[in-house]
């Protein structure tokens, strides 16, 4: 690790204030852009691996071309594998309520492939009056609240991840245009793949629970069993002390590790409009405890190699 590795945001002048004891942090004046010296990026990663998710407020500077030069500052930006990119944007995915873009279940994004993001950046464009807050959790705090006999049973577990998942069971309110959506442009490909239910951040060393609506079953267990165990799991990922809330203002942008989180867009605020424009960066295969990779299964590996 170099100096400037050392360094943290606070070292360089900016505010990094915790808003919840287990996860997030709001930065505060630090302008996102393409033009941030490395140091400066390199304390923002560490920052990044330490509190999970990055707040900012008051970034209306930022439009479509300037968040995706901003991702391509931090790393290699990719497309939604199956979903169209917003019209006239190389990366972003556009999450319009009036659209389907209501993703109020816990997850962690595009788990279906092999290596899934490591990171998304999400800015808010239109925000409703009420509502519409955004939840992450600690998948690292989740495992270490296992008992050290569970966590020896779940390091040896596997669960296979689609997006070709039961779109109603994880939504109180569903609408037959919803789910012809969902089937259409959502799982217009089919990806299965197989990852260990505890990773080895391969930053961090931290071992995180790798869950979420994505899941379809815990391998090598009966159908019962596995909803047993994803409850199990799922519950720890989703306790309160290990999550954080933000309320958006436009022009706010959330940065989070895909590798050490969940998150669930809250879906309280009735025919409001909502807006937010999201790029993700390329990630690795994750790793499980005892050094296995996770394996693409259908259709076939789709790994993009991060930076």
């Amino acid at each position: 690790m170099t100096a400037n590795d050392k360094q943290t945001l606070a070292e360089l002048g900016f505010e990094v204030v915790p808003v919840a004891g287990r996860i997030g942090a709001e930065v505060r004046g630090l302008k996102l852009g393409a033009d941030l010296s490395p140091a400066t990026l390199a304390a923002f990663r560490q920052s990044l691996l330490r509190h999970k998710v990055l707040f900012f407020r008051d970034q209306a500077h930022l439009d479509d071309a300037s968040q995706e030069a901003f991702a391509e500052a931090i790393g290699t930006p990719v497309a939604h594998p199956t979903v169209p990119v917003r019209p006239g944007s190389s990366y972003l995915l556009e999450l319009n309520s009036e659209v389907g873009g209501r993703a109020n279940s816990w997850h962690t994004d595009v788990t279906f492939l092999d290596a899934y993001p490591w990171a998304s950046i999400l800015r808010a464009v239109v925000v409703p009056a009420a509502g519409g807050d955004t939840v992450w959790s600690n998948t690292a705090a989740a495992y270490e609240d296992l008992s050290p006999e569970f966590k020896a049973f779940a390091d040896q577990l596997w669960a296979l991840h689609t997006n070709d998942y039961d779109y109603a069971a994880v939504r109180r309110v569903i609408t037959d245009e919803q789910i012809k959506r969902h089937r259409e442009v959502f799982a217009s490909t089919v990806y299965e793949t197989e990852h260990p239910i505890v990773h080895v951040h391969p930053e961090t060393g931290e071992k995180h629970l790798l869950t979420g609506h994505f899941v379809k079953r815990i391998l090598g267990v009966s159908t019962a069993d596995s909803a047993r165990l994803f409850s199990i799991f799922q519950d720890h990922v989703t306790r309160l002390e290990n999550t954080v809330r933000w309320r958006w203002a436009a022009g706010d942008v959330a940065i989070w590790d895909n590798r050490a989180t969940q998150h669930y867009a809250v879906n309280d605020y009735g025919d409001a409009h909502r807006v937010m424009r999201r790029v993700t960066l390329a990630g690795e295969v994750p790793v499980s405890v005892d050094g296995r990779r996770s394996r693409s299964i259908k259709p076939g590996p789709v790994a993009i190699a991060a930076e």
